[in-house]
């Protein structure tokens, strides 16, 4: 007998991917909704933004990945509204009922207050603003080589990170990686090694959640690939000619012509949707206060998993990281499971598999239970643990063959410049004639 019982999964990053793929032998019927056709493995947008991999090798098609799943529908659509009564999600075309809902809608930049900052300095969640980063930096070297005026060249060598976690060390490492290596030879009237590259990160040292030793060998790797790492700094200015740095010591300008962001996230808009229809309370970063069994309060049947759910276990609250989303999904999954056969199952428990970061070649910084790593046995384990969790065989084959080359050439091969920059593009002479008079 065909099952009646619909789940609906909001969402197709990590969380509900993995909860779609844990009941792909449930008896449920199992509907996935995305506003994009395809999973992406935000741990190496980075390495898009750099030109080390190319948006496919990191992305797969949603419906590629869940083909050999009977019980399960892959609809492209926005969820834009709720209707908990009724157990209904209203979407952007038209409305689609549920049995059982999971909210795995992630999280955006947060800009603190100064959303204006977002068209100077992007952030990296999603493959358009990877590929919007690749160009920046690139076209910085392109402009600075056509440049005749020492000063301007100097802001367009001129690079500044704002944010140290994960994404901003491991961004500037590639930038450094890119200037003293990649691009060394391939300009006439610059030497990209002479690029400034700076880290700016409010706390008291970079990758802030690690273990105080493994910052510190961070630092040391970042400065060695000449990124100047600012810390105690917060930035209270952006604009297309850099940024003001507030320090104990005051205010600086940093003159820059690129900018990038990743200094901090705050939760899907879902979210408020979410207290709006089902009476869900929220944290100041918008994330939904759940159960320890990730359900909504007052709502059994509303699962929140990933980063979009604010989920404290013995006090702490939990990161908003891949593998936390990973295991949400899968709890959740076995839940539903085990409540069409009328039984119960424990509070979520997070298991801890550790932190990796890189910061370049052969140079990364690991925290797996008590063992802290550093060097070369870090980078072996980040390339290792990432390659694995690539959902697609044929994205690992591609990834795998790519960290190959770029280690033996330190060549570059996705380094295009496309689209549109029009901070970084010269006004049409029309225009510049209009200001003119």
């Amino acid at each position: 007998m065909e099952s009646t019982h619909r789940v609906l999964i909001l969402g197709g990053g990590f969380g509900g991917l993995y909860a779609a793929k844990a009941l792909r032998k449930a008896p449920v019927q199992l509907t996935v909704l995305d506003r994009r056709n395809f999973h992406l493995f935000q741990p190496l947008l980075y390495q898009v933004a750099t030109g080390s991999l190319s948006p496919g090798e990191i992305a797969s098609p949603l419906r590629a990945v869940l083909r050999r799943q009977q019980n399960t529908q892959v609809l492209l659509a926005e969820a834009v509204d709720l209707d908990a009564e009724h157990r209904k999600v209203i979407l952007d075309s038209g409305d689609l009922e549920y049995d059982t809902l999971i909210v795995a809608a992630g999280s955006t930049d947060s800009y603190f207050g100064h959303d204006d900052w977002k068209r100077v300095a992007p952030g990296l969640k999603s493959i358009e603003e990877a590929t919007e980063i690749r160009h920046k930096i690139l076209y910085a070297f392109e402009a600075a080589e056509k440049e005749h005026d020492p000063e301007i060249r100097r802001e367009w060598l001129t690079f500044v990170l704002v944010g140290g976690g994960p994404t901003g060390v491991e961004l500037a490492g590639a930038l450094g990686e890119i200037a003293h290596d990649t691009l060394r030879r391939d300009f006439r009237s610059i030497r990209p090694e002479e690029a400034v590259i700076w880290l700016v990160e409010g706390g008291g040292r970079v990758l802030p959640t690690y273990p105080a030793d493994l910052s510190a060998k961070a630092e040391a790797s970042l400065k060695r690939l000449g990124v100047t790492v600012r810390t105690n700094a917060f930035v209270t200015a952006i604009d297309p000619t850099g940024v003001t740095v507030k320090t104990s010591g005051g205010s600086e300008q940093i003159l820059a012509r690129t900018v990038i962001w990743s200094a901090g996230v705050q939760a899907s808009p879902f979210g408020r949707t979410l207290q709006q229809r089902a009476g869900a309370q929220l944290d100041r970063a918008g994330r939904v206060m759940v159960n320890p069994d990730c359900s909504v309060p007052g709502h059994p049947e509303i699962f929140v998993i990933g980063d979009l759910a604010h989920l404290e276990l013995d006090g702490k609250l939990l990161p908003g990281v891949a593998q936390v989303a990973m295991q949400e999904g899968g709890y959740v999954a076995k839940l539903i499971q085990k409540r069409l056969r009328d039984e119960t199952v424990a509070p979520f428990r997070y298991f801890d598999k550790g932190n990796l970061a890189v910061i370049g070649r052969a140079a990364a910084v690991a925290q797996i239970g008590p063992i802290h790593m550093s060097g070369l046995l870090a980078w072996i384990t980040w390339l290792f643990v990432h390659l694995m969790y690539l959902v697609e065989f044929s994205n690992r084959v591609l990834v795998f063959i790519q960290w190959g080359f770029l280690y033996l050439t330190f060549n570059r091969g996705a380094r295009l410049i496309t689209g549109s920059d029009p901070l970084s593009q010269p006004a049409p002479v029309a225009e510049a004639a209009k200001v003119a008079k």
